[in-house]
């Protein structure tokens, strides 16, 4: 199996490859999303969300796989396609947002277990909790901080 390897973004063109990966992930991790909402988010990645952020891709063999955004200490994305969960893509992402960007945060659905254990097993632990998402909608989020700098592999 290739190794996973993580790059900056190449811009704007690779914006359509990035929106299907997080389309990708998002039906298989965001039950709890409401179709509208979820259509809503996904209208605005090209145009709000991915200008607003440092993007690094995931590839396997030359494919992008997933991505993750960073902005400040913040990591304010991490996505990985459905089809590569479980195979360390999010943790080399992970990996990478910690040593290059100093990401020392993240925000994680409430109802979204999976990630929020995925964080919790990499040294981030919950420092506080908000009743909707940054648009008010009715998500809670998990803000989450690394506990220490720890080496993640």
């Amino acid at each position: 199996m290739p190794e996973v390897s993580v790059r900056p973004t190449i811009g704007a063109a690779e914006y359509p490859a990035l929106t299907a990966i997080w389309r990708s992930a998002v039906d298989a991790t965001h039950d709890f999303l409401a179709e509208a909402d979820r259509d809503e988010i996904e209208a605005r990645l090209q145009s709000d969300y991915f200008p607003a952020v440092v993007l690094s891709v995931a590839e396997l063999g030359g494919r992008p796989v997933g991505f993750a955004g960073v902005l400040d200490e913040s990591l304010e994305m991490l996505f990985v396609d459905a089809t590569q969960r479980g195979g360390g893509v999010g943790t080399a992402l992970l990996a990478h947002a910690i040593r290059e960007h100093g990401i020392m945060t993240v925000d994680v659905n409430e109802q979204n277990t999976s990630a929020a254990g995925f964080y919790a097993r990499r040294g981030f632990e919950v420092v506080g909790r908000s009743a909707t998402d940054d648009a008010g909608r009715p998500y809670p989020l998990l803000h989450l901080r690394l506990r220490e700098a720890v080496p993640i592999r």
